[in-house]
């Protein structure tokens, strides 16, 4: 039986609710198949539609999920200022039953919490918005204790199949000297990185420790994830997050 959704494994309080989908259990056909949320990846609308709507009643969420326009960029937006199409790559809430979405299909999805559930945060993580800030700019948004937040990392690129150029490399060595022990020799001069380490990295730098996640890895998946860099057409995945109503 493949699976629609992978639970989130970490020890936040019940009422904080979080998922991320798999490509299975959706109406999508090839490339796209089956359970694409993605309306800008050149898939049918209809499809994309009857999957968001399949999402919202088999995940029994509380509201349509507050879908982001995402540009790799390091904007976040509080749920409150969300309209249709706005442009951000992260979303945070503190109100209940507001479902903060990231799409992704390589890049890493990252969520947060606070230990007693008052605020919640999805992030959407690829290597530029990672190297920029975006975690820094979204945790700014929390006003508790940093040792108080816990980060999960969801399906990203694993270690093994994320190769770059040595400017990527470069680029993550001049915000931290640290990076260099993420990025392993490839071939030429390329290297393959490990992003899940470069966001633990950037975590820990802002006094988070409690990180959960990141052992998953979309290009070598192929049944489970949607991969981009694998595939170039595909579609995409969510990881969702919300503050159920008590």
């Amino acid at each position: 039986m493949v699976e629609t959704f992978l639970t989130v494994n970490w020890p936040a309080p019940k009422h904080i609710k979080a998922l991320t989908t798999t490509r299975n259990g959706g109406h999508s056909i090839a490339p796209y198949e089956s359970l694409n949320l993605g309306d800008h990846v050149g898939d049918n609308p209809d499809y994309v539609t009857a999957n968001r709507q399949r999402l919202i009643e088999t995940a029994l969420l509380p509201n349509e999920p507050l879908w982001l326009k995402q540009t790799h960029s390091t904007d976040v937006i509080h749920s409150s200022q969300w309209q249709h199409d706005i442009e951000a790559d992260a979303i945070v809430s503190d109100s209940t039953n507001k479902v903060c979405a990231v799409m992704t299909a390589d890049c890493l999805p990252l969520l947060i919490t606070d230990k007693s559930g008052t605020q919640v945060a999805a992030i959407h993580a690829g290597w530029r918005g990672l190297q920029a800030g975006i975690i820094e700019n979204t945790i700014a948004k929390f006003p508790h204790s940093r040792s108080e937040l816990l980060a999960w990392l969801g399906p990203a690129i694993g270690p093994q199949a994320f190769e770059v150029g040595p400017e990527v490399k470069a680029a993550f060595v001049a915000v931290d000297p640290a990076a260099e022990s993420a990025f392993i020799k490839a071939h030429s001069d390329r290297y393959l990185a490990d992003i899940y380490q470069l966001a633990r990295q950037h975590l820990n730098a802002q006094g988070v420790t409690a990180i959960y996640g990141g052992d998953y890895c979309t290009f070598n998946e192929t049944q489970r994830f949607f991969s981009y860099r694998r595939d170039g057409v595909t579609g995409r995945m969510a990881t969702l997050i919300w503050i159920e109503a008590e």
